[in-house]
């Protein structure tokens, strides 16, 4: 079996944080695939609930310097990492003060929708992709897991397609269920656009809501992962349609790592 280097990007992860069903999955299935003798890169948001000392987070300082700019604003990207000693793993996370430095994940003490989530999510899948450029560490595949981390296969099939580091690797997206019911609105098209991507590319962000960015997430990834009993129905109707794409269902069964890494080896295979 030939080593690969894979980089998962989850928008939680236990212990340090899980809200969701995906937290559980993106802590177990590094390390299982680290296991199987793989390189593997963690990266998710710095949320304001996660604590530094408890974690022992601290600033990766050649990694800083980056900016992040959304609507002609810079929004200023901090590295911080912290290690998983029995996993003996390194996870590294995004920060930035206006947009992370909260108290709650996302929604506020009176359980409303931040106004500001979709800021927060460009910011996250263009701050991912920055700081893998930034690190030098070329992935074979580039595993994302749950509705945060939708637009980074858009952006990887367009804005940094081009990218050395990148141009060879495939994508992986792996679908839950709705983690919220509101939408974006229809500014966040225009936005999440940057202002480099065509009105086309970004047609099934024209609502954004949790199902459209599934929906984007699924067009442009070159595999896909069924993660929860209950995804949205829109969201399934629109996978069955995918065709000359891979799609599998995660199982929770014995067994479960050789199906990823038989996923992950079909991709890289199918690029040969």
């Amino acid at each position: 079996m030939t080593k690969k280097r894979i980089l998962f990007i989850s928008s939680e992860m236990t212990p340090y944080l899980q809200v969701s069903t995906v937290g559980e999955l993106a802590r177990r299935l590094p390390q299982a695939i680290q296991e199987k003798d793989n390189e593997i890169r963690v990266l998710m948001p710095r949320f304001g609930c996660i604590n530094e000392r408890r974690n022992r987070l601290h600033e990766v300082v050649r990694l800083s310097g980056i900016n992040i700019t959304i609507d002609d604003n810079d929004n200023p990207l901090t590295i911080k990492v912290a290690s998983l000693p029995e996993a003996k793993m390194q996870v590294y996370f995004l920060d930035n003060e206006d947009y992370f430095h909260r108290k709650h994940v996302y929604t506020d003490e009176n359980n409303e929708f931040f106004g500001d989530n979709d800021e927060r999510t460009i910011f996250f899948c263009k701050g991912a992709l920055e700081t893998v450029k930034k690190l030098g560490w070329q992935p074979d595949i580039i595993h994302c897991q749950g509705w945060m981390t939708s637009l980074i296969p858009l952006y990887l099939k367009t804005i940094y397609k081009d990218e050395p580091v990148f141009r060879n690797a495939k994508v992986v997206f792996s679908v839950f269920e709705n983690q919220f019911d509101i939408s974006f609105g229809k500014d966040f098209a225009r936005k999440a656009s940057l202002n480099s991507i065509d009105n086309k590319q970004m047609s099934n962000l024209s609502e954004a809501s949790c199902a459209d960015l599934y929906k984007s997430g699924i067009t442009h990834a070159d595999a896909v992962v069924r993660c929860s009993p209950d995804i949205d129905p829109e969201v399934a109707s629109f996978m069955k349609k995918q065709k000359g794409k891979i799609v599998i269902e995660h199982k929770n069964e014995e067994g479960y790592v050789d199906a990823y890494i038989k996923l992950y080896d079909n991709l890289l295979k199918s690029q040969n």
